[in-house]
């Protein structure tokens, strides 16, 4: 089966190479999301809980335009400025994955693009048909 190429106006259009999500073999693989509003292409006002939200509300425009849910998301990985601000961004992280979390990562990492406080990539199954 070949990978199809997801993109959405509804999500912060690739800067580079890359797509804003691949299926394959039933499952839908984001790039890694920032806190970029996808109307404007800037980043969003706000700290780490604002920019939580965006991210994670691009995440969710992608996993819809692929024909899936935030729901069927069984992995994600978070890169995160810094570890300090864990709590406040697990707090907004819990509001889009209530019941049956994925599975997760959290790296604190130097510097992410343009200087945003967090990146967020997801692993989904599409919905059975």
């Amino acid at each position: 089966m070949p990978k199809q190429i997801i993109h959405t106006k509804h999500a912060p259009a690739a800067i580079g190479p890359y797509s804003q999500a691949v299926i394959v073999n039933g499952m839908v693989f984001t790039a890694g999301q920032v806190a970029i509003n996808p109307e404007t292409g800037n980043v969003i006002e706000g700290g780490i809980k604002e920019q939580t939200r965006r991210v994670l509300q691009n995440v969710q425009a992608i996993l819809e335009a692929a024909g899936t849910t935030l729901a069927n998301v069984v992995k994600t990985t978070v890169f995160i400025k810094d570890m300090n601000e864990f709590t406040a961004m697990n707090e907004v992280y819990g509001e889009f994955f209530k019941e049956n979390p994925p599975a997760r990562s959290t790296v604190e990492v130097a510097r992410l693009p343009r200087d945003v406080r967090v990146e967020i990539e997801a692993i989904a199954l599409l919905e059975q048909k």
